[in-house]
């Protein structure tokens, strides 16, 4: 689908690969906002595009609600961290390292950034369905590219859009609370929507949950955005981790080449 929000033209795709993997790419493209002053005036925040005419810096924040049920509606959601032991006895050479997982119980512990030093991911998780291994089945979410709001959370926009100071949220299934910033952002003072709901603090494991995940892109506009801004591309993908007993796409019908002429043919097919 493609979305025009005022300047920016938004393209969002689903894909669906044979090997069970599902990816959501967001494209960004459009027609920069741009201000007006005297050229080479002191502009902080600001690219100079043209003499005199100035693109402000700003940023884009995306939310996706995903309501899996992996397996059934009951699920759970694991964070999932590496690290590395010292130098000894359990990481002789230094280069073994391991896993460590967290199964998130209440709605305020899954509120939680993203960690690129201990290649962090989520994973939701059916616990009452186990694979030929004895492991529950599940999907693994890896992050594509991301960033973190310089927004102030004091200011107007940062009580708005407080979600967006967390790249994951859990929630419990409720059919109301669709939209991270609550039904009326620009009618509310603030404070709606997760913030809001989580405050409840309910129970989220291994029952009907959501998986929020906040993903951005922080924009500093190049004169090579002008006029019309090439695609900028950022999203995420759902990976099977443990869903399936081997690799879905092994299972793929062979080609099978037809010819236009039939049969009985010289075309060289």
């Amino acid at each position: 689908s493609i979305v025009t929000v005022n300047n920016y033209e938004y393209g969002y795709y689903w894909y669906f690969y044979q090997d069970g993997s599902i990816e959501f790419e967001a494209k960004l493209t459009g027609i920069l906002l741009t201000l007006g002053d005297n050229p080479h005036a002191d502009h902080p925040s600001a690219t100079e595009i043209e003499p005199g005419l100035y693109a402000p810096y700003h940023q884009h924040v995306f939310c996706a609600r995903l309501d899996l049920d992996v397996d059934g509606s009951n699920n759970s959601v694991i964070e999932v961290d590496s690290f590395a032991h010292p130098m000894g006895p359990k990481n002789p050479y230094g280069g073994a390292f391991e896993t460590s997982e967290t199964v998130f119980k209440d709605e305020k512990s899954a509120q939680r950034l993203y960690d690129l030093m201990k290649s962090r991911y989520w994973k939701i998780v059916n616990p009452n369905k186990k694979n030929h291994m004895g492991k529950p089945v599940g999907y693994k979410l890896i992050t594509g590219g991301n960033s973190y709001p310089l927004t102030l959370p004091e200011s107007v926009l940062g009580k708005r859009a407080g979600f967006m100071y967390q790249h994951l949220w859990v929630t419990k299934n409720t059919e109301e609370e669709r939209y991270p910033a609550g039904d009326y952002p620009f009618q509310h003072p603030g404070g709606d929507g997760l913030p809001r709901w989580t405050q409840a603090n309910r129970l989220i494991e291994n029952t009907d949950v959501v998986m929020w995940y906040v993903f951005g892109l922080n924009h500093i506009p190049r004169i090579e955005d002008w006029p019309v801004m090439p695609v900028e591309r950022l999203g995420f993908t759902l990976k099977p981790m443990g869903f399936f007993k081997r690799t879905p796409a092994m299972d793929v019908a062979p080609n099978k080449a037809v010819c236009k002429c039939g049969s009985n043919c010289n075309c060289g097919h």
